[in-house]
């Protein structure tokens, strides 16, 4: 019965970290998309995750890297689209767990265009993620 309970409860963990579940919805971009509308300004990218993982894997082509983590996070973000809460905005981590979580953070604090990258750098339910697609990114 342990063993049962703690299979389960790996596999749920695992379901979330890799978040299996996740799909291209209303408010999502996929990868490929998210680095046209970047490049054509349509968009500002937003790499959330820590500075160890962009050492590790390069930042996307024309993200901001903004460390989720920062005390003055949407102060900052605030600065980076010019104090312009209706800027659209696309948020990208390594696999869409963070970035849901914070686009629905930062529409809860009044930011009107929030979109997500379900996949991620790394892949998720979502697509196979900004680098296994082969997309540029930055050192």
């Amino acid at each position: 019965m342990l063993a049962a309970v703690a299979v389960v409860t790996t596999g749920v963990f695992a379901a979330r970290w890799y978040n299996i579940g996740a799909e291209i919805g209303e408010n999502a971009l996929s990868a490929p998309e998210a680095l046209a509308r970047a490049q054509a300004g349509e968009i500002l990218l937003v790499d959330i995750r820590r500075p160890d993982e962009w050492q590790a894997t390069g930042v996307p082509l024309g993200a901001v890297p903004l460390d989720l983590r920062r005390d003055d996070f949407v102060d900052a973000l605030m600065a980076e689209v010019g104090g312009d809460r209706e800027r659209p905005v696309a948020l990208i981590c390594a696999r869409g767990v963070r970035s849901a979580r914070l686009a629905d953070q930062l529409s809860q604090a009044g930011f009107t265009r929030i979109l997500d990258v379900p996949e991620g750098m790394l892949g998720s339910g979502a697509g196979p993620g900004w680098l296994a697609r082969g997309l540029p990114v930055m050192q």
